[in-house]
């Protein structure tokens, strides 16, 4: 199997391409103009808690706050809660308030899941995940998924 990756570099845009057996497999293309923040990262501090929104605004260094929902916080299941193979998150029915998430100055680590557009914020969540190639990290699930793209049985198992 032959794999080639092609990297094109200009002052208007970065094309880089994955080529595999001659086909290609991926093809990313970042124009400077429209550079976006989706997946990126940050480590924020909590500017306003808003009790009646069930948000807050989040200061991750753009222009202005990004948004986090409470649906969008990661929580931890209470202690003796379930048999230990679900996830560690809370149920979605139960609504916790805000307020007892997030205090104002707390430091959070938040990815970006909607670039801000027009006077909104970026839309944001604490359930980080890490994509590449054949593999998804998600740092708080205990959820161990296999891709699709992994043809050879033995490999998925490995």
């Amino acid at each position: 199997m032959s794999e080639e990756l092609l990297v094109n570099v200009t002052p208007r845009e970065t094309r880089v391409a994955v080529v595999e057996n001659g086909m290609l497999q991926e093809l990313h293309i970042e124009r400077g103009s429209q550079r976006g923040v989706v997946g990126n990262i940050y480590k924020g501090k909590v500017q306003r808690v808003m009790p009646g929104m069930q948000a807050a605004f989040v200061d991750i260094g753009l222009d202005r706050g990004a948004f986090l929902h409470a649906n969008d916080i990661f929580r931890s299941a209470p202690l003796g809660a379930g048999d230990g193979d679900e996830p560690p998150l809370a149920s979605p029915q139960v609504q916790v308030p805000v307020t007892e998430l997030l205090r104002d100055g707390a430091e959070i680590v938040v990815q970006v899941v909607k670039d801000p557009i027009g006077s909104k914020g970026a839309r944001l969540t604490t359930q980080i995940s890490i994509p590449s190639r054949y593999l998804v990290l998600l740092p708080r699930s205990k959820v161990v998924g296999i891709s699709a793209r992994i043809e050879d049985e033995a490999e998925a198992r490995a």
